[in-house]
């Protein structure tokens, strides 16, 4: 006998970041509700990591306007329908003017400092270790990621060091010069990573930012792909990379997410809630803590090259511990592609300006470096104990 339905709505961030660190919620939802059917919200730059989420129905893309009107139009485009469940990851009140058997709405503590991985799991009251961020993609997204990396024939060609020099925010970024310099030690024929390539990534406004990276790099041992890729796609590019290096950026979390060993380069950002999240995952920050960086920028909105003070040294040092760490990095399994479904529609990107008669809604509201002072914090993660979700 066919299992009824059972319809999730599911709201998550405008960042990537941040999306991608809510991730893992939706993974546990579809491994404990086989007929769970998702409707997917995110924002524009974020909607598109969800593309091949089991059990989707729609993806629907919420772009901010003013006077909280984004809100309005979702609620008239989700208000027709009864949910099993509605998730709200963005602490609105829309879940209490919607059908729903259950609801779990996002709420702020105050004073607290936690992970934005707990903080999200707190949102369906999980117990014990929260999940881990996922994200899922079919055998072709993989196959392509294989083919421009060259491994489709099965043949290795020495390790992959990823590199994401970008960020939102010139106050996050590391200065291009330290990665080339950072990249050379550690491909170096004496280097960890000899013989290895080195595999750049990026947004298209990134392409120029890293040319010198490109230019400096050993020719025939560099793929720049900047600019060249979908989230998904660079998460599969990722799965097959030795390690990670970047500015705390989505790109990080996506690289953390895809299981790489992943060194985050951090600043004017708090590790303690934006750190690379996994067990194969590191944070390392110069000589100032967050709370020193506040005090100079309160609102972090300068156009002040805040990273400087990290040296080359320091990432170097960080990614070697966290190479002799993780040791070879076991092949990923395949991904698998969810069945679908033949009583449900199919998944379908939309745009929320989707045509339908707008009906007002109710109102709605560490490790210390003694010689240089210089700090590496592991971000060590337990392994995941799953728990029913309380509404």
């Amino acid at each position: 006998m066919t299992q009824r339905a059972f319809p999730i709505l599911f709201i998550t961030a405008t960042r990537i970041g941040d999306a991608v660190l809510s991730s893992g919620l939706i993974k546990l939802l579809a491994d404990q509700i086989p007929n769970a059917r998702f409707t997917i919200v995110a924002g524009p730059l974020a909607a598109p990591l969800f593309a091949h989420v089991p059990g989707l129905d729609r993806v629907i893309v919420m772009e901010k306007t003013k006077g909280k009107g984004h809100w309005f139009r979702l609620w008239n485009q989700v208000r027709h329908k009864k949910w099993g469940l509605v998730v709200d990851l963005r602490g609105s009140a829309t879940a209490l003017f919607l059908r729903r058997d259950k609801r779990a709405i996002w709420k702020r503590t105050p004073g607290e400092v936690v992970h934005k991985v707990v903080d999200a799991a707190r949102t369906l009251k999980l117990e014990g270790d929260p999940p881990p961020p996922h994200l899922y993609i079919t055998p072709e997204v993989q196959a392509l990621a294989d083919d421009l990396l060259g491994l489709s024939g099965g043949a290795a060609d020495g390790p992959i060091l990823a590199m994401g020099p970008a960020s939102n925010w010139i106050g996050k970024v590391w200065p291009i010069e330290r990665f080339t310099q950072t990249a050379a030690a550690l491909l170096d024929k004496d280097g960890p990573m000899a013989g290895g390539r080195l595999v750049i990534l990026g947004g298209p406004e990134d392409t120029r930012m890293v040319e010198e990276l490109r230019m400096a790099s050993a020719r025939g041992r560099t793929i720049d792909l900047t600019g060249k890729l979908d989230l998904l796609t660079a998460y599969a590019v990722l799965r097959r990379a030795r390690l990670f290096i970047g500015n705390d950026s989505g790109l990080m979390h996506i690289a953390a997410a895809a299981g790489a060993p992943t060194l985050g380069l951090f600043g004017p950002s708090d590790e303690r809630r934006y750190g690379p999240w996994g067990e194969h995952a590191m944070a390392v920050r110069g000589p100032r803590d967050f709370a020193q960086f506040l005090a100079i920028d309160p609102l972090l909105s300068q156009a002040i090259r805040h990273m400087s003070d990290l040296p080359v040294a320091t990432v170097v040092k960080a990614a070697k511990a966290l190479l002799a760490r993780t040791g070879p990095i076991a092949e990923p399994a395949p991904p698998v592609e969810a069945p679908p479904s033949e009583a449900a529609p199919s998944a379908a990107l939309v745009d929320e300006a989707a045509a339908e008669p707008q009906v007002a809604p109710p109102a709605l509201d560490v490790i210390v470096e003694p010689e240089d002072s210089e700090r590496v914090v592991p971000l060590r993660r337990a392994g995941q104990r799953k728990r029913a979700p309380k509404a």
